[in-house]
């Protein structure tokens, strides 16, 4: 997902409209590379401005296809943009971005779900990850962002772009429907909330769905636990919701591991907090 800028843009950041940076290199968005593209420069200086202060900090960018929300970071201000592609095809439009911003904006042509972030945020100035992601790996990123191994991590906050439906199960509370276990994963080890929708007729080709900004801080000191152990009991207990703890977790040690931590057998997952689920991963 990404951005245009209707003829006003010329005369904002001195490139050219995106419809015609599109148009000129054959840009139409590839549902197999989950592409829709964010044609409305408003939307794109609202994500910038989401991600608070840029001035000082390096933006990883996963997935910026034409540069629309690339153009809006850069212009809002961003010391330095990394920005991840795998569409070849998008290359030439991000580098008269690169050039019209000398020093400031890095394209690496590469796959995000192999790319290790960390190594290729370095450590020059604040870390903050902007993105309207590529639907068909925005869950996975985010996940794997959530669970690394060092924390605090090497980002200050994420800002990132959804499914409305996917960003509802980020931010849900126990005994809501949309909780499970990327609402577990997100409340323990930050704050996370959504900052606003962006309606389907403001991408091209429209989605189907509407989808939402969701702004992550990282907590400086979540309730420790082990990420992979924590993975393994959200994964079982959310795997079968429908059925009791005393079921769903039944490889994992089942009412005997659930007795050792004072928690009810009969209860279904949707049912403990973010602390209980803590306590379980602590005593496998």
């Amino acid at each position: 997902m990404q951005g245009e800028a209707a003829g006003r843009v010329t005369s904002i950041d001195g490139l050219p409209p995106l419809r015609d940076v599109i148009d000129r290199h054959g840009l139409q968005a590839r549902k197999s590379l989950g592409q829709n593209f964010l044609l409305d420069l408003n939307l794109t200086g609202k994500i910038a401005r989401a991600a608070g202060d840029l001035t000082q900090a390096t933006i990883v960018e996963v997935g910026p296809g034409p540069g629309g929300l690339t153009r809006a970071l850069l212009l809002a201000g961003a010391r330095h943009v990394i920005a991840i592609e795998r569409d070849e095809r998008c290359m030439a439009a991000l580098a008269e971005v690169a050039a019209h911003y000398p020093g400031r904006l890095d394209v690496v042509a590469g796959d995000a779900l192999k790319t290790d972030f960390a190594a290729l945020a370095g450590t020059a100035g604040p870390v903050h990850i902007v993105a309207n992601l590529p639907y068909n790996i925005g869950t996975e990123l985010l996940v794997r962002w959530l669970t690394v191994a060092e924390w605090p991590p090497f980002y200050r906050s994420m800002t990132l772009m959804f499914q409305r439906e996917v960003a509802e199960r980020i931010v849900a509370k126990p005994g809501s429907d949309p909780y499970g276990r990327l609402g577990v994963l997100a409340g323990w080890r930050t704050q996370a909330r959504i900052a606003f929708d962006v309606p389907p007729k403001a991408f091209t080709p429209p989605p189907k769905v509407t989808s939402s900004v969701v702004n992550l801080v990282p907590r400086e000191a979540p309730l420790p636990a082990d990420v992979k152990k924590l993975g393994r009991v959200t994964e079982a207990a959310f795997g079968q919701r429908r059925k009791m703890l005393r079921q769903s977790l039944k490889s994992l040690g089942g009412e005997r591991l659930l007795e050792a931590v004072g928690i009810d057998g009969t209860r279904r997952a949707e049912t403990l907090d973010i602390e209980e689920f803590v306590r379980l991963a602590n005593a496998i």
